[in-house]
């Protein structure tokens, strides 16, 4: 039994508040600020937003549901998403239903964390149970040393070579140099790459994404709602999610999306070829590799040989994160799981400025998050559309 779609529900409105590298205020100072961008952008009072999705690694003790006092909200329909970097796509796909079943009329869903001078470390240290109990006693600490694992395994699997991650890497670097909310204001050549610093080999330097504080969001509504409002929306063709996948795998060499990915395309009525841009989950480029492959733009393993085919800049023949994703414009904590899917609502609503891809009328966004040693735990995807595609 196929599952019903979006007919009638559309995204709009994405807000970004600056990312900062470090900062002292907390995680709700943060997404206050993202709620109030969406609440002034949409011209609603804040009793108008009645339903709310909430993630962030700093909000602690907090949940979504102590936010919501803290904002002085009051929504009949309330989610805490802590997923990562699938947060953006699930966060999407939730507050959809939500509206379709008349639970909300509109959904703020924002995401957004601080970066004290020691709090990633914090962070990293209490990230899960089984980090605690089946990583750390082992000096494994942290997501350098899982990407470090799954980047060499990719390696001898693929026959992938730093330059081809560098190249990718570089074109992200190159699309974020027009993007203003980018931390990352340098041009960054392959040589550079390939010349920085390891950090846990074969990971370098500049195939680490670097924390930062800040918050993005974005309104989930009926359509009529949004013409009413005078908002530029995206339709939502077609979302997937899933958790844990492929569990009997002794390291990670695929995402859960490949247990839908038929599923996404199908529900969409679309294609790979078909898609204007892609905007993928990007802490570390081994994951960029991974979802080209199991979102079906190349068949299992070629990777490599699809980036060296390509241009991935935003006049380039694959445009790709092309705000220069996480690895340029920084990594806002778990609004890393909404910078794609806000730049994929800029992108299709037309509002993209410097980086805007020209005629875009449908697009993917994906996620992938919450790494627990050897491999990521939960991965989601979406493909939209310009309103009028």
């Amino acid at each position: 039994m196929g599952r019903r779609g979006y007919d009638g529900i559309v995204a709009a409105l994405p807000v970004s508040v600056p990312y900062q590298r470090y900062s002292t205020h907390a995680a709700h100072w943060w997404l206050g600020r993202a709620l109030g961008a969406l609440v002034r952008g949409a011209g609603l009072r804040k009793e108008e937003v009645d339903g709310m999705c909430v993630s962030s690694f700093t909000l602690a003790p907090d949940t979504a549901v102590g936010l919501a006092q803290h904002l002085g909200m009051t929504p009949r329909w309330l989610d805490h998403i802590p997923m990562g970097g699938a947060s953006g796509v699930v966060a999407l796909r939730r507050a959809a239903r939500a509206v379709q079943a008349g639970d909300a009329a509109v959904v703020a869903c924002i995401a957004g964390d601080t970066n004290h001078v020691d709090s990633f470390r914090n962070t990293v240290s209490q990230f899960s149970r089984f980090a605690q109990d089946a990583v750390y006693p082992y000096g494994a600490g942290g997501p350098n040393a899982s990407f470090a694992l799954l980047t060499a395994n990719y390696m001898r699997a693929t026959g992938a070579a730093r330059e081809d991650f560098g190249k990718v890497c570089v074109a992200q670097r190159e699309n974020a140099l027009r993007y203003p909310h980018a931390l990352m204001k340098k041009p960054l050549t392959l040589r550079q790459y390939l010349d920085a610093r390891v950090i846990a080999d074969p990971i370098h330097l500049f195939d680490c994404v670097m924390p930062c504080a800040g918050a993005d969001g974005f309104l989930v509504m009926e359509a009529a709602r949004a013409r009413a409002l005078g908002l530029p929306h995206v339709r939502i063709l077609s979302t997937i999610e899933r958790h844990n996948a492929w569990i009997d795998d002794p390291i990670q060499t695929r995402g859960g999306w490949t247990m839908d990915v038929d599923e996404l395309y199908g529900q969409s009525g679309t294609q790979p070829a078909d898609m204007d841009f892609l905007q993928a989950y990007d802490d570390y480029p081994v994951i960029n590799l991974m979802q080209m492959e199991d979102l079906g733009f190349c068949r299992k393993g070629e990777a490599p040989a699809f980036v060296r085919g390509h241009d991935f800049t935003i006049g380039g023949s694959f445009p790709f994160n092309t705000n220069g994703g996480q690895l340029s414009v920084g990594q806002a904590g778990a609004a890393g799981g909404y910078l794609g899917l806000v730049e994929a609502l800029r992108q299709l609503s037309g509002t993209a400025g410097g980086t805007q891809v020209p005629d875009a009328r449908l697009g993917m966004v994906s996620g992938f998050g919450m790494i627990n040693y050897d491999r990521g735990l939960c991965t989601a995807a979406a493909v939209l559309a310009r309103s009028d595609a």
